[in-house]
């Protein structure tokens, strides 16, 4: 495997408009949705600082002045809110927009409702970590960090990829596959090429990725969680408080 930089940069999604959260989200947007005592939003920052990002891009849509104020108060990472106020460009296309911040390197992008508890406490760097060491430039455009569909909280999917024995990813059949997308990848800004700032899903090019044998993934060791209803915050709650893990309740670097 080629050695290559550690990664410092991440694209933090966080335009999105939260519907499905019902009262939790009328008069705060779904990024600031608290998790035990902690905004959704904070508990993903902190988890890549913990692995090394120094400079972090978040965009913002949906009572984007609340995120504004609510990000200014970060120290680290430092932050870059990307402004989509005007029109929400999916994930795809709010990456593309961004994406001059990241200087032709690898970065992570990182949903901002993404939460998990891990079982391994071996690297302080945790998943992540893990996912930029296993990064290779020179043979992947994009990764993921995947759950084991049987390792989940709160979903009832069949599914999103299968994974081969040397990691390269697949799209799940009608029958479903044995990995859940966990809410983060690395992707090196050549996975974007040919795209043009508008609104267009990850799925694009990550289906390109995938037809080039380019895209690859990693395995998860811990629990994930669904966050997308009120209900489910309940659950995730519960979850974190019965430990056996590492989670992402570590103090806020703010």
């Amino acid at each position: 495997m080629a050695v290559q930089a550690p990664i410092t940069q991440a694209m933090v999604l966080g335009a999105g408009l939260g519907s499905r959260m019902g009262p939790l989200t009328q008069k705060r947007p779904k990024p600031l949705v608290e998790i035990a005592g902690k905004a959704l939003i904070d508990h993903v920052l902190d988890r890549l600082v913990a692995a090394g990002v120094s400079r972090a891009v978040v965009n913002v849509h949906y009572l984007a002045d609340m995120m504004d104020a609510h990000l200014a108060g970060r120290v680290v990472p430092e932050i870059i809110v990307s402004d989509e106020r005007a029109v929400r460009l999916e994930t795809g296309g709010g990456v593309r927009k961004a994406i001059v911040h990241f200087s032709g390197t690898p970065f992570f992008i990182h949903n901002s409702d993404a939460i998990w508890r891990e079982d391994d406490f071996a690297d302080p760097s945790g998943a992540l970590g893990g996912l930029s060491n296993f990064f290779d430039a020179s043979r992947m455009d994009t990764a993921f960090l995947l759950a084991p569909v049987a390792r989940t909280l709160g979903y009832d999917g069949k599914g999103d990829f299968d994974l081969s024995e040397d990691g390269h990813v697949t799209r799940g059949g009608y029958g479903g596959a044995a990995y859940v997308f966990a809410g983060a990848s690395i992707a090196h800004p050549r996975l974007f090429d040919g795209t043009a700032v508008e609104a267009f899903s990850l799925n694009r090019v990550w289906d390109k990725a995938i037809a080039a044998g380019r895209a690859y993934g990693v395995v998860l060791d811990g629990l994930w969680m669904h966050v997308g209803t009120p209900e489910a915050v309940v659950a995730a709650e519960q979850a974190l408080a019965a430990g056996g893990g590492r989670d992402a309740t570590r103090a806020s670097n703010v």
